[in-house]
């Protein structure tokens, strides 16, 4: 069996059932399946690439999700990973735009830029300038509402400890991707830096920008530097900056992504937390680190 299809459900609102299962084999004319996790994750084997048009009838309205990987190098040696509503849960620039009462505005822009409907380092210096003249304690206050996303801190350091590099590499500020990178694990972090001069933003954000071609570069530059194949990498992310990177790792994971991400990336986790990465990498759930 060349391919492998990893059934994943969302764990905080449904069950695996032996029905979903089936189902989904009957569709890729798969083997039995193997657990990864009761209830929540198993393997199914097949000989030919699944047709995801057809895994995703089978799956129907169930809230699961079904990733498809060549059974050859599944465990990858290199992670990057977008940190905003991907290993955090929101957007930091938001939280932070709502301390100068801007959240609406700015998260309008967001949600534009994030789906490719605008040029990413444009929107970025527009929204920061935005918030000229706000004070640096905003940046400990929004701290303070970040949260991660359910698996970051099992899918780092799961993968840290079979050796693999982990990288966060942001569009957003090194304020958060420093803290979050000491929180959950990774190696490395790359982000923008909001400039301040005393003790308030200047509304102006550090060159040159981290964008999508840092992304990717960065994904290319630590596959040279551990000597892997790009087959060998994982990417995940959420925004139109990211799909550039999802494209050329060997595994490009959109995560719960903008509409033009999902539909362009090769693979997708819509439902579930970022265990299901783990899980299309075979991991099961008794080797995850970190929970």
């Amino acid at each position: 069996m060349a391919f492998v299809l990893t059934l994943v459900a969302a764990r905080a609102a449904t069950t695996l059932e032996r029905g979903d299962i089936d189902a989904v084999r009957d569709a890729v004319r798969g083997s039995a399946p193997l657990v990864l996790s009761a209830g929540e994750a198993v393997d199914i084997a097949a000989e030919a690439a699944p047709d995801m048009a057809r895994v995703r009838a089978a799956i129907g309205k169930r809230t699961l999700d079904a990733i498809a990987v060549s059974r050859r190098g599944r465990r990858k040696g290199l992670l990057v990973a977008d940190m905003d509503s991907t290993i955090v849960t929101g957007e930091t620039l938001d939280e932070l735009a709502d301390f100068a009462g801007l959240k609406e505005r700015v998260a309008a822009i967001t949600r534009a830029a994030m789906n490719g409907e605008l040029n990413f380092a444009e929107a970025l210096r527009e929204r920061v300038a935005m918030l000229k003249g706000l004070p640096v304690e905003a940046l400990e206050k929004t701290w303070a509402r970040i949260e991660l996303t359910p698996g970051a801190r099992e899918l780092v350091r799961t993968m840290a400890a079979h050796n693999a590099v982990t990288a966060l590499v942001s569009g957003g500020f090194t304020f958060f991707t420093g803290r979050v990178a000491a929180l959950t694990g990774f190696d490395i972090h790359r982000a923008n830096t909001l400039l301040v001069a005393g003790d308030a933003l200047t509304g102006e954000v550090g060159e040159p920008i981290v964008d999508r071609d840092t992304k990717v570069a960065t994904l290319r530059q630590l596959a040279a530097d551990r000597k892997l194949r790009m087959s060998a990498t994982l990417a995940v992310g959420d925004g139109a900056n990211d799909l550039a990177m999802l494209k050329e790792a060997g595994l490009g994971v959109a995560f719960h992504a903008k509409p033009v991400v999902a539909q362009e990336a090769r693979a997708r986790v819509d439902h579930g937390d970022l265990r299901a990465l783990l899980f299309a990498q075979g991991y099961r759930a008794e080797e995850f680190v970190g929970a």
